[in-house]
C-alpha cells in the first residue's frame, strides 16, 4: 500500500468513527474500538474494505432506528438509544479483522480474492443477523427456530417472516455490492457464483445465530455477543471450506 493510500485510510477511519460517536451510533469506547480495528482492516485490505464496513454500519444503524420508539417501549432496543459499545464492535468485527490480517501483505496466509470473499461473508452474516433482529422484534408472529413453537418477539432463537426476509435481503445486497466494489475498486475478477455464496453464507450464519440463541444462549452458556462472534466465525469457516473445495 502506498503512503497516500494509507493516509486516506487513516483519515477516513478517523472521520467515520468521530461521526459514529457524535451521531450516537457508537459509544466512546465503541468508537475507539472501531477505530483501532478499522485502521488495521483498512491498512491490510484497502479503502474498499473500509467502505464496505461503512455500508454495514449505515444499514445496521438505519435498522436500529426503524420504529425505535416501539422497540424501546417493549424493552427490545439496543443500548439506551440504539448505540453500540466496544463489545458489540469486537463481537461483529473480530472475524473481518482476522481475515484482513490473514490476507494482508504482512502474513499472506490467504490470497487476495479468497480473503475478499471471506471478508464479505463475515459482513453478510453480521448484517443478516442485525437486520433480522432489529426488524424481527417488530413482527406480530414469532416462532422458536428449534421447534417452531410460538414465542414472544425478542425471545432468543425466535424467527419471523419479516426477520427472515430482512436477513435474506441483507445477505444478498452485501454480496452484490461487495463484489461490485471489489471488481471496480480492486480489479478482482468475481462472478455471480460468489454473490450466491456470500448470500447463502450470510443467511446461514443468521440461522446459526438463532439456533445458538435458542439453545446455548437461553441456558446461559453464552452471551448474545458471544453468540454473534460464534455465528459469524462459523459462517465464515463454512465459506472457507467451500472455497477450498472449489
Amino acid at each position: 500500500m502506498f503512503w497516500t493510500d494509507a493516509l486516506l485510510v487513516i483519515a477516513v477511519c478517523i472521520v467515520l468513527c468521530a461521526i459514529a460517536y457524535v451521531k450516537n451510533v457508537l459509544t466512546l469506547d465503541g468508537s475507539l474500538a472501531a477505530l483501532a480495528m478499522g485502521l488495521v482492516i483498512g491498512l491490510a485490505g484497502g479503502i474498499s474494505w473500509i467502505l464496505l464496513l461503512l455500508l454495514f454500519l449505515l444499514t445496521s444503524f438505519a435498522a436500529t432506528l426503524y420504529k425505535f420508539a416501539a422497540k424501546k417501549s417493549r424493552g427490545l432496543q439496543e443500548g439506551r438509544s440504539g448505540e453500540r459499545g466496544w463489545r458489540n464492535v469486537l463481537a461483529n468485527g473480530a472475524p473481518p479483522f482476522a481475515i484482513a490480517l490473514l490476507s494482508s501483505e504482512w502474513l499472506h496466509v490467504l490470497d487476495r480474492q479468497t480473503g475478499s470473499v471471506l471478508f464479505l461473508c463475515a459482513i453478510a452474516v453480521a448484517a443478516s443477523d442485525t437486520l433480522a433482529s432489529e426488524l424481527g422484534v417488530l413482527a406480530k408472529k414469532t416462532w422458536l427456530i428449534t421447534n417452531l413453537r410460538r414465542v414472544k418477539a425478542g425471545v432468543n432463537g425466535g424467527v419471523s417472516i419479516p426477520g427472515q426476509a430482512a436477513a435474506a435481503s441483507a445477505a444478498i445486497y452485501t454480496g452484490a455490492i461487495g463484489i461490485l466494489a471489489f471488481h471496480y475498486l480492486d480489479g478482482l475478477t468475481m462472478d455471480w457464483i460468489h454473490v450466491v455464496l456470500i448470500a447463502d453464507i450470510g443467511f446461514l450464519g443468521c440461522q446459526i445465530d438463532s439456533v445458538i440463541g435458542a439453545t446455548a444462549e437461553t441456558r446461559g452458556y453464552v452471551s448474545k455477543l458471544t453468540n454473534n462472534l460464534l455465528s459469524i466465525s462459523a459462517g465464515t469457516a463454512v465459506a472457507w471450506v467451500i472455497l477450498w473445495m472449489l
